[in-house]
């Protein structure tokens, strides 16, 4: 390549002798764009003459130019192409361009206050990008209130969030791997810090594999390009209208702030959070077994409180060092707790049937007081480091160590109705810290102009220790004692090694990305029964995970896209544990110790088009096929440890076979008329699950669709409206369905002091008693053995106030990390 440098620089200086260049600086923004291309071409014949990519400073200088007439073209991925005509280059000329502003290549509106037009929705050769300033009904909740807005995206009454259709994916924050679970990481994350969110669907070779169903990268608020930045929110919630006979009363409150300050070579911020957020609810069930050897039946319905109490602070530092502009440092500190305490007070009224006359064998009602109760402290720190040579190529190295320390006891009590006779008293505890280490070397460079390669190597270090320890009371005695067969040590070591190469670049009307990923992975699994022999498992494999995407933009500014990836997701311990963990008066989990990982295949085509000025629209046709899909599936318990054994079921997490989605997703970003502004999207898929579990088949299949509506009218400049509408409807399992769910919900926003106050009124879960809102029915069941259906029935009719002032109004661009290995535990 050198070689081939030199002989055009020697052929050019043979053809002319002259000095002249162009220059010019390329922005988004006011953010400089480091390699962003320059392409030079002859006006004669539309031939090549020269490219250069811009440097860490965003500035390029095409040199050595001899007299002609020319045309420019200046791109970078993501972006609309800027094209200069009539360039005339006549004897020792320099023409410099100055700053070339490259606007996003798709649904570029206007960057201002949400009354004024906040663009939702950007589309890129991977991703979608989602501004969170469009979403005011998440303000003072937390990064999850951000992400059920968006089309690809579904929560159901669980809190659990899936993306397009399936719950295994990755999480970024600020572009640094996760391993945490979502619903997890994003509560201790304040909406109010959330800048936007990416959701890469067809991720490349230089992000982990980890995630069947993509990624999604959560982008905090920036700090200041100069000077300070301080803002301050409040919120607080209304009590609660609807009453559901809970013990306690709910709390809804919370605090979060963000101060960072840029000074020549220095960068500091600081975050802090302090959220506390109730929701009462109760849960109506009703179950029954089959004794098939006895030949009876025993059929259990239940009622009562099923409420959920969050708490959640946290810390941030970033120290970012610059000391010129080939190196630059970064130090980051992050702290949190979690703790969430799950109250179950639930009446059961058990009845056994023979199934030979029908007639009633016996009777038995008891009140089962439950409270599960999960905590996580986090602590983690990293270090980076970057270098950018001469050439302009930049080598990236990073650091991160995390240590979590994971736990909180479940406690089972079983009682007569008015609570005089204790029937059975139990605790279990699952403390099991978690170490993890990732490092990681990446090197960037341009040897060609039609494309940027990067290569790296990265090491991941995963130790997670547990020991559960189950205790049940001696009603004689009184004095708690193990349960030998529910009493163990889980330990889970996994070591991964990792190299990759990637190309991304463009030309003309294409964009394009490819790479490979090498991965190696060693897993030990170690595990030891009360006063049993331990055991330690191995599982290892060397897998190449290739990806690629294209995207091709039309003369009507229609771009069509072509992507592949593909994935592995691996299971977190509490998965794979086989010893037997006490949930619920009914129900005992536990994993599976050969749990295999997930490897899926995605593959994408799609389109977006921008609408004249006033919005846009996309669809994306995916297709997922996954190997080894693990359900959590339910079987018959022949445990003696409940009031009555035969109303105990196992919940076991296992790998049922094979799952495939065919979907449809859909997004449009309009105004109907200038004050009012809209945003929907939608997701329909097929999911077939093919396999087999405990003797049977499973084949099931089934059309399932999310929506999500968000409508926002602007009264003025300083008020606005919004409504928003989250829909999910039934869904199959491996051994059953869950029911349709879906909330409204209602925010008004009103701005004060040339908005640096600004106060949001929201009205969550809008039901009024006549809607069924926030409620879903969860049912399994297995033919001849058991069945269960579950109505859990959540909060309605929440009002919540929340309040934000920014004492400074320069952008706030500070970036914090998060736990990568433990929160994927908890």
């Amino acid at each position: 390549m050198k070689f081939c440098n030199f002989f055009l620089i020697i052929s050019l200086l043979l053809v002319t002798n002259v000095n002249s260049q162009i220059t010019a600086k390329v922005v988004d923004g006011d953010y400089p764009l480091e390699y962003a291309t320059a392409t030079l071409f002859s006006s004669k014949n539309k031939g090549l003459i020269a490219g250069v990519v811009t440097d860490v400073s965003g500035k390029f200088n095409l040199k050595n130019i001899k007299n002609g007439n020319y045309y420019l073209e200046v791109s970078f991925i993501g972006f609309k192409t800027k094209i200069f005509n009539d360039i005339v280059i006549k004897g020792d000329k320099t023409i410099d361009l100055g700053v070339i502003s490259l606007l996003s290549a798709e649904n570029q509106l206007n960057d201002v206050v949400i009354q004024n037009g906040t663009k939702a929705l950007t589309n890129k050769i991977d991703r979608q990008v989602y501004d969170a300033k469009a979403f005011q009904n998440s303000k003072g909740g937390t990064a999850t209130d951000v992400l059920r807005n968006l089309p690809s995206i579904a929560m159901d009454g669980q809190g659990e969030i899936s993306v397009r259709g399936t719950t295994g994916f990755k999480v970024l924050l600020n572009g640094k791997p996760t391993q945490g679970d979502i619903s997890t990481i994003l509560g201790q994350l304040p909406a109010n810090a959330v800048e936007r969110v990416e959701i890469v669907t067809a991720p490349s070779a230089k992000y982990d594999p980890d995630g069947k169903a993509g990624i999604l990268n959560i982008i905090t608020k920036k700090g200041s390009l100069n000077g300070e930045f301080a803002q301050l929110n409040i919120k607080g919630g209304f009590p609660s209208i609807q009453d559901y006979n809970n013990q306690a009363p709910v709390h809804r409150y919370g605090i979060d702030g963000t101060y960072s300050i840029k000074k020549n070579k220095w960068d500091i911020a600081l975050g802090g959070s302090y959220s506390r957020s109730d929701i009462t609810g109760r849960r109506e069930g009703d179950v029954f077994t089959i004794n098939d050897v006895e030949n009876y039946k025993t059929q259990f319905p239940s009622d009562g409180e099923r409420s959920t109490d969050l708490l959640d602070y946290s810390g941030r530092l970033t120290v970012d060092f610059t000391p010129n502009k080939n190196n630059s440092f970064a130090l980051a500190f992050y702290g949190g707790k979690r703790k969430n305490d799950r109250t179950a007070n639930i009446v059961y009224n058990n009845s056994t049937t023979s199934l030979t006359d029908g007639s009633e064998l016996r009777t038995f009602d008891y009140l089962n007081e439950n409270l599960r109760t999960r905590d996580g402290d986090f602590a983690l720190g990293s270090f980076d480091y970057t270098h950018i040579f001469k050439n302009q190529s930049k080598l990236t190295s990073s650091f991160l160590y995390e240590y979590s320390l994971l736990g909180g006891p479940t406690t089972n009590l079983n009682l007569s109705l008015d609570k005089s006779q204790v029937y059975q008293d139990e605790y279990n505890t699952n403390d099991n810290p978690v170490y993890g280490t990732r490092a990681q070397l990446d090197y960037a460079f341009k040897p060609f102009s039609f494309g940027k390669i990067e290569i790296g190597y990265q090491y991941r270090g995963f130790l997670n220790k547990g020991d559960f320890i189950y205790e049940r009371r001696n009603l004689t005695t009184g004095d708690f004692e193990i349960v030998p067969e529910f009493t163990s040590v889980v330990n889970l070591d996994r070591k991964i090694h990792s190299a990759y190469t990637q190309l991304n670049g463009s030309a003309n009307k294409w964009e394009y990305a490819a790479g490979l990923r090498l991965e190696s992975m060693k897993r030990d699994f170690y595990l030891k029964g009360y006063d049993q022999q331990a055991e330690n498992l191995a599982y290892d494999y060397v897998k190449l995970f290739p990806s690629a995407s294209v995207q091709y933009t039309m003369e009507n500014d229609l771009k069509l896209k072509l992507g592949y990836s593909k994935r592995v997701d691996r299971a977190p311990t509490y998965q794979m544990n086989p010893f037997k963990e006490r949930e619920h008066s009914e129900t005992f989990e536990q994993g599976d110790k050969n749990l295999l990982p997930e490897f899926t295949d995605l593959v994408e085509v799609g389109f977006n088009k921008r609408i004249k000025e006033t919005g846009s629209v996309f669809a994306n046709v995916y297709f997922r096929n996954v190997q080894n899909l693990i359900n959590r599936v339910n079987t018959r318990s022949y445990d003696n440890v409940g009031v009555l054994n035969d109303t105990i079921l196992d919940r076991i997490y296992t790998n049922v076979g094979r799952g495939r989605a065919l979907g449809l997703e859909l997004g449009a970003n309009f105004k109907l008329t200038d004050k009012w502004n809209n945003f929907i999207g939608g997701n329909v898929y097929n999911q077939q699950l093919d396999g087999f579990f405990n003797g049977r088949i499973v084949d099931s299949k089934a059309t399932q669709f999310s929506i999500n509506a968000n409508s926002t009218y602007d009264f003025s400049k300083t008020t606005s409206l919004q409504f928003t509408l989250n829909y999910l409807s039934e869904r199959i399992t491996a051994q059953g369905e869950d029911s349709r769910f879906y909330s409204p919900n209602l925010s008004l926003r009103k701005t004060f002091f040339d908005n640096q106050l600004v106060a949001t009124l929201q009205w969550q879960n809008i039901d009024m008693g006549l809607l069924k809102s926030n409620e879903q029915r969860i049912t399994t069941y297995s033919p001849n053995a058991f069945y269960t259906t579950t109505n859990y029935v959540y909060e309605v009719d929440m009002v919540i106030l929340n309040l934000s002032y920014t004492f400074t109004k320069t952008k706030n661009k500070s970036k914090f990390i998060d736990s990568e290995f433990g929160k994927k535990e908890f």
